[in-house]
């Protein structure tokens, strides 16, 4: 199980300050609008339960490394991660970068069977003709 930091969360909360769809949403919270928005008591903001996560590329991409190679769950598939990370962090388009950080991992490409390109074209192997002279000769 992932856990928040204070540090992360104070990255996020400094964050959502400059990410105009957060501030837009915190506007609607502050209205009495926000419907399932919400700022929790250390002034982050949610969505449910869940922490919003501005557009920032670096940040996401921590989020994701973490998520991708914590101890407790090595390198999980794409549906696997999304359901892990969606308990904690809410983003626009979380399930798509999800599938697109996994399936550019190179340790899940060379691991995992969908990854894997077939070998080849299945072809029968070549039986060779057994001639009896030859048999006989060996027996004598």
């Amino acid at each position: 199980m992932l856990k928040l930091t204070s540090g992360i969360l104070n990255e996020i909360r400094e964050s959502q300050k400059s990410d105009v769809l957060l501030v837009d949403k915190l506007t609607l919270v502050n209205q009495g609008q926000g419907g399932e928005f919400r700022v929790d008591e250390n002034g982050v903001l949610k969505f449910g339960n869940r922490v919003c996560i501005p557009d920032v590329t670096e940040l996401k991409k921590s989020i994701l490394e973490e998520g991708h190679r914590s101890g407790l769950s090595i390198h999980p598939g794409a549906t696997k991660m999304y359901h892990d990370l969606k308990k904690l962090f809410w983003w626009p388009g979380m399930k798509r970068e999800i599938a697109s950080f996994v399936y550019s991992c190179l340790t899940c490409q060379k691991s995992k069977i969908e990854h894997q390109k077939p070998s080849g074209l299945m072809q029968p192997l070549v039986i060779p003709e057994w001639k009896w002279d030859s048999i006989k000769w060996i027996i004598r």
